[in-house]
């Protein structure tokens, strides 16, 4: 495609002057929001569980033209949803070229732009902004200045030019002016000093700044997009109440309502094929490390105002892949995950909670294995309900059965260690396996049953290096020594 390269092409092309002048950004996104919606085109790809919640309410927000702040805890995708509104914008933008501002070539702001158009009237160069490059991004961190948002006036450049300081052509312009006609997200905006945050308080409401007391002012033309996590998360700082009066729209995001979503999120974002034999990962395992979160964000250990980030079942699902992978590579054999490697994913684990006072007694090795063991009882009962089919092995326990395994041993060696145990094997068609599966996956199958049976404390387990070893559960103490309890306590 040939674009125009002067303000007078510009004038004759499809770009006319009635198209450009008056059309804002957010009119140019509610336009093209309308024909998204025409064409039932997907609007955020990859934003799973917000259909019927999130979603509905930025349509609303852009429709009305509002600037919006999202609200939520960590790793509710508030980032990714506002990088990918850069997709209602046009695919180009006329501006006049070099222009730091990104001045609309029928209607200039800054000094230079408009002598440049009154020197060189349709002559004036003008060049096309990309739609990815109309976005602008900001992390707040305490030492942000005013300057740095708004601008400054430099003296260098008076110097150099010859002009007063008091000449607008000695404006610095900060990220908010260099974001004109584009989208500027602002990414925890607590963090950001009070001071700056009244600094934004004419950019919302009258669409204008002011920079360092010049008598000159900037009518803007911005989409401004926000996000933070709720007011009481920390002590950081807070939202001055003034500046949220002024945000047309403030949206709430969430986690995963359901399991489902969860592995829907988890199976896009998480590195799991790993080349031409990727290892295999069951259902049932894909399940547990996705429970893990939802066990986390419900126990009264984890602190709920930070929240479990969606980040933990990814990168939990990651270590429980490249442990299976480890096992396999020193086994020569294709990689299957099992239950094994989702305890060797602690280390993902702990990092994504905050402990309340009770948990950092225990220690976050130890809250993060109890939650990783109610994930697995909790997804137990999914597949076996409360384990009636599974009596003749429960049996053999209480009989004096016992069982142990080596975790890094290889799938053959499983095997001929689960055969001692009555219908083991033939259980694991309950998950969908059948007898001609790779042993890789049957040995998965029998682990988990194991190891939910442990969970519901119909079995007990005892770890040593190197084993996982089940016997029958273990008799209460303070049963197998009631006379010396009664006497103690007497």
């Amino acid at each position: 495609m040939q674009f125009p390269r002067t303000l007078g092409e510009l004038r004759r092309s499809s770009y006319s002057e009635e198209r450009i002048k008056n059309r804002s950004v957010k009119d140019e996104m509610r336009e093209n929001l309308i024909a998204k919606l025409k064409s039932n085109e997907k609007l955020f790809p990859g934003i799973v569980g917000y259909e019927d919640t999130v979603i509905p309410e930025i349509i609303n927000a852009i429709l009305s033209r509002h600037n919006i702040i999202f609200l939520g805890l960590r790793g509710q995708a508030k980032s990714r949803i506002m990088r990918q509104m850069v997709g209602l914008l046009d695919e180009w933008l006329p501006v006049i070229a070099a222009c730091e501002v990104n001045d609309n070539p029928y209607a200039a702001l800054c000094k230079s732009c408009r002598g440049l158009i009154e020197q060189e009237k349709d002559n004036t160069p003008v060049a096309f902004l990309l739609r990815e490059n109309r976005f602008v991004e900001k992390l707040s961190t305490p030492d942000v200045t005013i300057a740095d948002m708004i601008g400054d006036l430099d003296p260098i450049r008076a110097a150099r030019g010859g002009m007063q300081l008091s000449d607008e052509l000695t404006i610095h312009y900060g990220l908010v002016p260099r974001a004109n006609r584009c989208i500027f997200a602002i990414n925890e905006l607590p963090d950001l000093a009070g001071k700056i945050q009244v600094g934004l308080f004419n950019i919302l409401q009258e669409g204008d700044i002011q920079i360092k007391g010049y008598p000159v002012r900037l009518k803007l033309d911005i989409m401004m997009l926000f996000s933070a996590n709720p007011e009481d998360y920390t002590a950081r700082g807070k939202i001055i109440t003034p500046l949220k009066d002024r945000i047309g729209s403030e949206i709430h995001t969430h986690y995963p309502n359901s399991i489902q979503e969860g592995m829907q999120i988890t199976e896009q974002e998480a590195w799991v094929q790993r080349g031409k034999e990727s290892p295999v990962v069951p259902a049932f395992i894909r399940e547990i490390v996705e429970e893990v979160a939802f066990q986390a964000r419900k126990d009264k250990r984890i602190d709920k105002k930070s929240g479990v980030s969606q980040r933990l079942p990814i990168t939990c699902l990651e270590n429980v892949v490249s442990n299976s992978e480890r096992r396999a590579i020193l086994n020569r054999e294709h990689a299957v995950a099992k239950i094994t490697d989702v305890f060797h994913a602690v280390p993902s684990i702990m990092g994504k909670m905050e402990l309340e006072y009770e948990g950092e007694l225990k220690g976050a090795e130890h809250v993060t294995r109890e939650i990783i063991r109610a994930a697995i009882g909790q997804t137990f009962i999914r597949y076996f309900g409360p384990g009636d089919e599974l009596s003749t092995i429960i049996e053999w326990f209480e009989n004096g059965g016992t069982i142990r395994i080596k975790q890094s041993a290889s799938s053959e060696e499983c095997m001929a260690d689960f055969k001692q145990l009555p219908d083991l094997i033939q259980k694991t068609s309950l998950l969908g396996f059948s007898k001609s599966e790779e042993h890789g996956l049957l040995v998965s199958g029998c682990e988990f049953i194991l190891e939910g049976l442990c969970a519901q404390k119909r079995i007990s387990r005892s770890e040593e290096k190197g084993t996982y070893t089940a016997t029958k559960k273990a008799p209460d103490p303070m049963f197998q020594n009631y006379d010396r309890y009664k006497k103690h306590y007497n």
